[in-house]
């Protein structure tokens, strides 16, 4: 039986892979400070002999006295409301949780994956984003302690790769949705379903013709785990390309749940991307990954999960 190590494994995407990696006979450890975890989303493994969980803030050195096969770093705040909130400890757990996590990889010989983002890309200059683009970031902008702090692990990620030859995999996950997700997280999934399923106004920045693509969390973590055991090196991104404007779907979103609510437009946020959406050649190339789950079927998933919770 392997062992992993997921930082971050009580969080929305951490603890789907959690039961992944479980129901593969993996034996599991989550380290989680619950800043913006959640115990609920993994009480159901923790009487499970092969699931372990370690209350710890890995931005401080992390101590594990077993031998470990994986560290999968999934640790930091990834809602703009959260990291806007707490931008230092962002910044740290991009950094010294990085180093701290790369540390004990390097020192179990264990091999490391990094849970990057799209937001490396910034507000992109090229649409759909490729892992070859550099991006459009403002460093010094209300989201720069995220996408500076993802950006920095990256280069830490490689340097350790070319100095120490760890076996290093990074993966850029674009927006993503499902069941879990926090009802008070902010972004767009689970505040247009909460305004609908409340039927209060849904609220769209901007004139709504800024673009996101939704991948259901499913298919993500397949992609997570065809990359985590492949031998690619590089970045790359999973997502879905399947491109939407914001108004259509806040209209997708009122549909599913019959909701009376009217869509209202707000001022549009600082920073906030004016196209999202992967190219995910690289992942179909050598992963033989693209999603799979609709975009109305995940949601009507997702909407009965927020009804139900």
């Amino acid at each position: 039986m392997k062992t992993v190590l997921i930082t971050g494994g009580a969080g929305f995407i951490g603890s789907h892979l959690c039961e992944f990696l479980l129901d593969r006979k993996y034996k599991v450890i989550v380290v989680d400070n619950l800043v913006t975890g959640d115990l609920k989303n993994i009480s159901h493994l923790r009487d499970r002999k092969e699931f372990q969980f370690i209350h710890h803030d890995v931005s401080k050195h992390l101590v594990i006295n077993e031998p470990l096969d994986f560290v999968l770093h999934f640790a930091s705040p990834a809602s703009p409301i959260d990291y806007q909130k707490i931008p230092i400890q962002t910044l740290k757990v991009g950094s010294l949780g990085t180093h701290n996590t790369l540390g004990l990889a390097l020192a179990k010989k264990a091999k490391y994956f990094l849970a990057s983002t799209s937001e490396v890309y910034g507000d992109p200059l090229v649409n759909p984003q490729p892992e070859t683009y550099w991006g459009n970031v403002n460093p010094i902008g209300i989201r720069g302690c995220y996408d500076e702090a993802k950006r920095f692990s990256e280069a830490l990620v490689m340097a350790y790769r070319r100095i120490h030859k760890l076996d290093t995999k990074i993966v850029r996950i674009f927006n993503t949705y499902g069941p879990k997700m926090r009802k008070e997280d902010g972004r767009v999934v689970p505040n247009f379903i909460n305004q609908a399923l409340k039927n209060r106004p849904i609220t769209v920045y901007g004139k709504g013709k800024q673009t996101r693509s939704f991948c259901y969390v499913s298919d993500l973590v397949d992609g997570i785990y065809r990359l985590m055991i492949s031998d690619l090196n590089e970045p790359v991104n999973l997502g879905n390309p399947e491109e939407h404007t914001i108004l259509e779907f806040a209209g997708i979103i009122k549909d599913l749940t019959k909701s009376k609510s009217k869509i209202i437009f707000e001022e549009m946020p600082q920073d906030d991307p004016k196209q999202r959406c992967p190219d995910i050649s690289k992942a179909r190339k050598f992963l033989k990954w693209e999603p799979k789950v609709e975009l109305k079927e995940g949601l009507k998933k997702t909407v009965e999960w927020f009804a139900d919770n």
